[in-house]
């Protein structure tokens, strides 16, 4: 088991390189879009699926903490949150803002879910656009749903199709008609990427396969805000994201087409400006699965 564990994780090693390292940057510097735009599903989610109060939750690729916290307040002065991450910037980043706040409700902790979770008895478990990285996304829910109670409940937040978030599709396919990714680029890549789950049937065989039961999604469907204004808009979407990706494996000659680029996306985002700022639809799907009794 340990060698299988220690293999699973080298797995991961290139997307963890790529957490810990360039797309950290890039969520830090766009936290003010990122959270409050995703934190529109996972407070979908919560309040469809909602943690037990008093109950021990899990949370799997907890980012700056915040739904951990948020977690925490569900859960009342009797409950209890492990937070874990896998690039171990983003869990001192929550540790720091909990520390400033004060919070000790949640322990933060750096861990490769498909290498194991530490811990067990935990009645809940929840991930906001967190599973779609894992190189085996069975073996790291299964590792998950080993750590739940009989009967507990995984609630988890994943994209839809990337046809139903135009604003990560149509700057997507405007960049590839300029650069081309290197293959042979040395930059990590963030895994199997943000789309991994977002076929239904796709995400129903990987949780059955691992082990968890009464498999639920519903499709959530809201607006980001992700620029307020075509300038900002314009700039996250070249940092993060699909078309973000594409931008920094292609290196050089990115830099070389970087007008052209930026011209592309603004006329790709243009149809989403608004008074208020540049608002675009998200689609998600908001899962719910049991482990057996």
């Amino acid at each position: 088991m340990r060698f299988m564990a220690e293999e699973v994780a080298t797995a991961n090693d290139e997307a963890i390189e790529a957490w810990d390292g360039v797309l950290f940057d890039r969520f830090d510097a766009f936290r003010h879009l990122v959270l409050p735009g995703f934190g529109e599903h996972s407070d979908a989610a919560l309040r469809a699926h909602p943690a037990t109060p008093g109950g021990r939750a899990l949370e799997i690729g907890c980012g700056f903490g915040d739904t951990a916290r948020q977690i925490a307040d569900m859960l009342g002065p009797e409950g209890e949150v492990l937070a874990l991450d896998a690039a171990p910037r983003f869990i001192a980043a929550a540790r720091e803002e909990a520390n400033e706040s004060g919070d000790e409700r949640v322990r933060f902790e750096v861990a490769d879910v498909e290498a194991g979770v530490p811990g067990e008895g935990f009645d809940y478990a929840f991930s906001r656009f967190g599973t779609m990285f894992f190189a085996n996304p069975v073996a790291a829910l299964r590792n998950v749903r080993e750590a739940l109670v009989p009967g507990g409940r995984l609630c988890a937040v994943v994209w839809r199709r990337k046809l139903d978030n135009p604003w990560l599709y149509a700057p997507e396919v405007a960049v590839k008609e300029i650069v081309t990714p290197d293959e042979n680029s040395d930059e990590p890549t963030c895994g199997p990427g943000p789309f991994s789950m977002a076929n239904a049937d796709t995400v129903s065989d990987i949780l059955l396969n691992a082990g968890f039961e009464q498999v639920d999604l519903l499709r959530h469907d809201t607006q980001m805000l992700i620029g307020r204004d075509l300038d900002e808009a314009v700039a996250y979407v070249m940092a993060l994201g699909p078309a973000g990706e594409v931008i920094r494996l292609a290196g050089e000659e990115s830099e070389r087409h970087r007008d052209e680029l930026i011209e592309v996306v603004r006329g790709s985002l243009a149809e989403f400006e608004t008074p208020d700022g540049v608002r675009a639809q998200m689609s998600s799907w908001l899962i719910s699965a049991r482990a057996p009794n």
